[in-house]
């Protein structure tokens, strides 16, 4: 039996040379993140200099994936229209265990929770959408205890 998938309608990121990386990790459901080998920060988004030291050299590591929520929101209404039947929905806001200057601030969805649930400083895991065959959504979801 053949069960048929329901296209994917939302917008999908688009790829440039400094993000080509990240996306292509996220696929392998990794999580990666430019570092500047000169000062040491990490950089998320992608982007070709650091904006603390203006340093083009950088180091693609890979990441633990764990992190708190930093801040959020929750969507009460439709703002793009792609999104409109998960209405009501978070955009959050992940500060990673490793960037301790909150330098790569990741901005995603919390996943497995309701959003009355999701509190700053929770404790969350990254999981991987893949929403299409070629492109991997990196999200979040809270670490139960």
């Amino acid at each position: 039996m053949t069960t048929q998938q329901t296209p994917y309608t939302k917008p999908i990121p688009g790829t440039d040379r400094d993000s080509e990386t990240f996306w292509e990790a996220a696929h392998r459901h990794e999580l990666m993140a430019q570092r500047c080998n000169k000062c040491g920060r990490f950089r998320h988004p992608p982007r070709a200099h650091c904006s603390q030291c203006l340093s083009t050299d950088y180091t693609w590591t890979k990441l633990s994936g764990k992190g708190k929520v930093y801040t959020y929101i929750i969507v009460s209404h439709t703002v793009i229209p792609a999104f409109a039947q998960d209405v009501p929905y978070n955009v959050t806001q992940v500060a990673l265990d490793e960037d301790t200057d909150r330098s790569a601030v990741f901005t995603t969805n919390l996943v497995n929770v309701k959003n009355e649930d999701i509190k700053a400083g929770m404790p969350v895991e990254v999981v991987f959408d893949d929403v299409t065959p070629d492109v991997t959504l990196p999200k979040f979801r809270p670490i139960r205890r």
